[in-house]
């Protein structure tokens, strides 16, 4: 029975956040909803995260506060954080993120209005470097579908669209349902999991703007070094993303027309997305083409002669 007394936890995974987290654990310890519990997990950060983090347990006995010995990887952190919460329901925070106070208990309600659902998401606000805040608003039914496969494609098919509509990795979910779905360090790996989380129940969305998140565009280099794996999978990460794809769907326990349904997505979902990546690459060619034509007109231009 889903009510005030149903425990929460919001796990806060960080490394070297001390700038960033009084905002964001202020957010959390205002949800309305009265029983929570924040589980900040330390990646062995070398500023002054410790210190505040230490002050913040000491002032509110809802946040419990764990510190990895050593730098464990982005990745193990987030998943230490939902492996220690205690609450029947689990969502994740950024260091950088902010809830609305109702976040919790509006996503609560519409759990207790569907007993089927795994997840809830909500609208999310994105502000951009440059102060720019933007939103989306998804409209769709699929992933509230009994049918794993058609919850599946719809969010492959999310994943060719824009990232404002729909943010799995930061809705609530049911944590029984969620902890036990193994993860693999490698690019792209958040989609992979949300991919996972399709296949494993329905959905649920409120069509409210309930969180907020800083957004930034970064090159797969960049991400490839923060989640220290090979450089070079940046130029074939969808590759690898379709291949893990089909190992999880081979393990899935799919009947055989399912299967078949769900390896279709896939492929529909990666010859897309190797479309959209070629086209980018012969603008790009098509550029630098254009720029050597240019550079050579100026430097086989003669000079001009002098004036009569």
């Amino acid at each position: 029975m889903i009510g005030p007394g149903t425990l929460v936890s919001v796990g806060l995974p960080v490394r070297n956040g001390a700038a960033r987290l009084e905002g964001v654990v202020r957010s959390v310890l205002a949800q309305d909803h009265p029983d929570i519990e924040l589980v900040i997990c330390d990646n062995a950060s070398t500023d002054g995260t410790e210190e505040i983090c230490r002050e913040l347990a000491r002032a509110d006995d809802r946040i419990v506060y764990h510190r990895q010995p050593e730098n464990v990887g982005l990745l193990n952190n987030f998943i230490s954080a939902g492996r220690l919460a205690r609450g029947e329901f689990l969502r994740w925070v950024g260091d950088d993120d902010r809830l609305e106070p109702g976040c919790v208990s509006r996503s609560l309600r519409a759990f207790a209005e569907d007993e089927r659902l795994i997840l809830v998401t909500t609208q999310v606000a994105y502000t951009d470097p440059d102060g720019t805040t933007r939103t989306g608003v998804y409209e769709g039914t699929g992933l509230r579908s009994g049918d794993p496969v058609e919850r599946f494609a719809e969010m492959l098919r999310l994943l060719n669209e824009s990232h404002l509509l729909i943010d799995p990795l930061y809705g609530l979910m049911r944590r029984s349902a969620v902890v036990g779905i193994p993860r693999r360090n490698m690019l792209r790996e958040d989609e992979v999991f949300a991919a996972k989380l399709a296949l494993a129940g329905p959905w649920g969305h409120v069509p409210e703007v309930l969180a907020h998140r800083n957004w930034k565009h970064e090159r797969m280099g960049t991400i490839a070094r923060r989640l220290d794996v090979p450089v070079w999978q940046a130029r074939f990460s969808s590759t690898l993303q379709y291949r893990e794809l089909l190992h999880w769907l081979d393990r899935s326990g799919l009947t055989d027309d399912r299967l078949r349904r769900a390896r279709a997505a896939a492929r529909r979902m990666y010859v897309r997305r190797q479309r959209v990546v070629a086209a980018r690459r012969g603008r790009r060619l098509a550029r630098m083409a254009a720029n050597l034509i240019t550079s050579g007109r100026v430097a086989g231009r003669p000079e001009p002669g002098p004036r009569s």
